[in-house]
């Protein structure tokens, strides 16, 4: 999602993809206060240990981890707090019923800006097996090592 030339990466979870097959992406807002957005700015802000749910029709992020801006002092909020993420009523119904459905989650998957605005990239994702990561992990080092193969036949 982010890739026009206005947008800026803020956070990456790369664990996602590890953990999860990515079936579907959606970008949402979400909703800060002053001195959260300052510290975004900043790239203070941290989704490894992140996760989406959904309650009461609304979407919600819980252990994003945005750290206090040094100049916020009494106007800082608790680095930790639920944040509401803004998405439209039919997108949130569509989640609602996938997530309903066995072995589907939803995972945040990146933090950019896109213009001005701070977005949140949500994957709809379904858990890897112990075997999948393994097999996983066999393709990235057959790819990594005929890279370095043709690297090195292109020096010769």
């Amino acid at each position: 999602m982010a890739k026009e030339k206005d947008s800026r990466l803020i956070a990456n979870n790369k664990k996602a993809y590890h953990d999860y097959f990515i079936d579907d992406k959606y970008e949402a807002g979400i909703a800060l206060h002053g001195t959260e957005v300052k510290s975004v700015r900043m790239g203070k802000c941290s989704i490894k240990e992140a996760f989406v749910r959904i309650e009461n029709g609304e979407v919600f992020i819980y252990g994003m981890h945005i750290s206090p801006y040094e100049k916020g002092n009494i106007f800082n909020r608790d680095p930790l707090r639920v944040k509401k993420l803004l998405l439209h009523k039919d997108e949130i119904r569509k989640l609602t019923g996938k997530v309903q459905e066995k072995g589907y989650t939803l995972v945040p998957l990146q933090v950019y800006f896109k213009n001005s605005l701070i977005k949140v990239e949500i994957g709809l994702a379904r858990g890897k097996k112990l075997y999948d990561k393994r097999a996983d992990i066999a393709k990235k080092d057959l790819r990594r090592e005929a890279e370095r193969e043709f690297k090195e036949a292109w020096k010769n």
